[in-house]
């Protein structure tokens, strides 16, 4: 993360019931003119905008109709097609909260970005054996071969901050829910929310 120089302000998606976390990849199809210039003012910059989910029908003040919380995201890959529209691969980067929304052309916020670091790290191995058993139920139903990917890829990562982001993009599905973890403050209590949340082998 610290390679990474987060900018001050960016271009905003505005969706509804759509969450990325941090080390997420969101698949996006950008269609809307106010997007497209969007997309292209990052991609002659520094790549990044964010995604926020709209929390109700959208209104000339995005401040009144999204949630707080967002993630800065960078385009990893971006293919425009002949009709000006664009596919392309978000990776979600860091949480960041909108603290202003200013006068562009398209949804533009001023943020402050949200680092996530587990604390107390000595409690760092005991909450990655638990992610990693949490994990190990909730794929136990997949087919052989997606389960053998899915744990052998939450298998490298030794971050449990990162590891529960990576669990709630890959398994968790309520569009509040996942707004809800987005938005908890304390690493360790969004690992405690996840493993609880998946013990049962249902992240619906």
């Amino acid at each position: 993360m610290s390679s990474l120089n987060i900018p001050q302000t960016c271009g905003v998606m505005l969706l509804p019931d759509c969450t990325l976390f941090p080390h997420g990849g969101l698949p996006l199809h950008i269609f809307e003119p106010r997007y497209r210039e969007m997309l292209s003012d990052a991609l002659q910059g520094s790549c990044f905008f964010a995604v926020a989910r709209l929390t109700g029908k959208e209104t000339k003040d995005p401040g009144r109709c999204t949630a707080p919380v967002g993630t800065m995201g960078l385009v990893r890959a971006s293919r425009e097609l002949d009709d000006g529209t664009s596919n392309l691969l978000l990776h979600g980067v860091i949480r960041v909260r909108f603290t202003e929304w200013l006068d562009s052309p398209y949804p533009k916020a001023r943020i402050e970005p949200l680092p996530s670091v587990f604390e107390p790290e000595s409690q760092a191995k005991a909450a990655l054996e638990a992610l990693h058993e949490a994990s190990e139920i909730v794929t136990r139903e997949l087919p052989d071969d997606v389960r053998e990917a899915l744990v052998a890829m939450t298998a490298q990562i030794d971050d449990p901050s990162i590891l529960a982001d990576v669990m709630a993009q890959q398994f968790l599905h309520n569009p509040d829910e996942r707004q809800d973890l987005l938005e908890m403050e304390s690493a360790a209590a969004r690992v405690a929310w996840i493993c609880k949340k998946f013990e049962s082998g249902s992240p619906q």
